[in-house]
């Protein structure tokens, strides 16, 4: 149980931002036994590759502040953010130890799927609230929404690895905050087709 609920807290935050998962899953490995990289994930933990993730990191925290530009670097992150939530979900094996469960690391397709499809999902939340958030706010709400998407992000990642078990009351929240956004848009959609009808600009 712990070791999927690793995957699906670090294959979240994935969809939310691609690279902080990835500096903690490689960073971690580093400092700690927490995270036992498996057979060819040896390069997460390589200074140069989380060098380059760090970097991206940073343009990727800088272009998602940007109203407009945040809508053209959620559709490149498309393939990205649910790239990155395959590897890290299959790459983190120290929650199976610690459940001994050896199911996820005998099919490592498993944990590619389930963290490609959890952190598309994510990543389409977001991709598909940003636009309504930078229409309401007039553009002042990217930054602050990409800073408490960040932040979610890193918590999540931290939470995956440190306290597993903490996961479920995460993924919760977030499914109660995408049924709210859901419904946001719904309503915002519905608004701009009224307006529309009537003639209003």
């Amino acid at each position: 149980m712990f070791a999927a609920l690793t995957g699906l807290g670090l294959s979240t935050a994935a969809g939310l931002n691609a690279y902080i998962p990835l500096l903690v899953v490689g960073i971690v490995a580093n400092f700690t036994d927490r995270v036992k990289l498996p057979d060819g994930y040896s390069w997460l933990s390589n200074w140069g590759v989380l060098a380059i993730i760090a970097v991206l990191l940073v343009a990727e925290m800088v272009l998602d502040k940007v109203p407009a530009v945040d809508s053209i670097n959620d559709a490149i992150q498309t393939a990205v953010r649910p790239a990155a939530g395959g590897v890290v979900f299959s790459a983190t094996n120290a929650a199976a130890e610690l459940d001994h469960s050896t199911w996820m690391t005998e099919h490592p397709w498993a944990g590619w799927l389930l963290g490609i499809l959890v952190a598309l999902a994510v990543h389409a939340l977001k991709a598909t609230a940003r636009p309504m958030i930078n229409v309401g706010t007039g553009g002042v709400g990217a930054p602050v929404a990409s800073t408490v998407e960040d932040v979610g992000s890193l918590g999540m990642s931290l939470i995956a690895v440190f306290l597993p078990v903490l996961v479920i009351v995460a993924l919760l929240a977030l499914a109660l905050l995408a049924w709210w956004t859901i419904r946001r848009v719904r309503r915002y959609r519905a608004a701009r087709r009224a307006r529309r009808t009537s003639g209003s600009p």
